[in-house]
């Protein structure tokens, strides 16, 4: 049963993962946090009641 011999898939897992924490990895966090958060306006105006005209 092929299945059952790691040699030849447990080499390939280890380079796509090494792969991947090396290279990738570095680039999609570089895009994730370029911006700083900035503060959101905590003053909120009041909402106008709808106007329904058919009541």
């Amino acid at each position: 049963m092929p299945q059952l011999n790691p040699g030849p898939w447990f080499i390939i897992l280890f380079m796509s993962w090494l792969i991947y924490m090396t290279i990738i990895s570095p680039k999609i966090n570089k895009f994730k946090m370029s911006h700083q958060p900035t503060t959101q306006n905590i003053n909120k105006d009041k909402p106008q009641p709808w106007n329904w005209p058919w009541t």
